[in-house]
């Protein structure tokens, strides 16, 4: 399954109203650490298919989602399960805590 690019307009209805919970992975085109985790987002969106989706937001190009869910840094990762934001995890070191992150969120 592939990573979900979503936008301010499609947020709502892919995020928001997802029947599935969402990994959402704030980030920006230019973000070195953000293009080196991208292969990590990519393999939890197919490890977990049918578990959760796993989407990611350009910032530069969402700014209003960007202040909304308070990114300060990126890139962050928040997982939104029945319409609610949970426990952001800033830049995120590895696999191993991203999976530690969810876990802890429930997933």
């Amino acid at each position: 399954m592939a990573v979900l690019t979503v936008s301010e307009e499609n947020f709502e209805k892919d995020v928001l109203q997802s029947e599935k919970p969402v990994v959402v992975d704030f980030w920006a085109p230019w973000c070195g650490y953000c293009k080196r985790l991208m292969p990590v987002v990519e393999a939890l969106a197919e490890d977990n298919a049918g578990r959760f989706l796993v989407a990611k937001v350009d910032v530069d190009e969402n700014s209003a989602l960007e202040e909304r869910y308070e990114i300060m840094t990126i890139p962050t990762l928040i997982l939104f399960q029945g319409g609610k934001a949970g426990q952001p995890l800033v830049n995120p070191a590895s696999r191993a805590e991203i999976d530690d992150w969810l876990r802890d969120q429930g997933l």
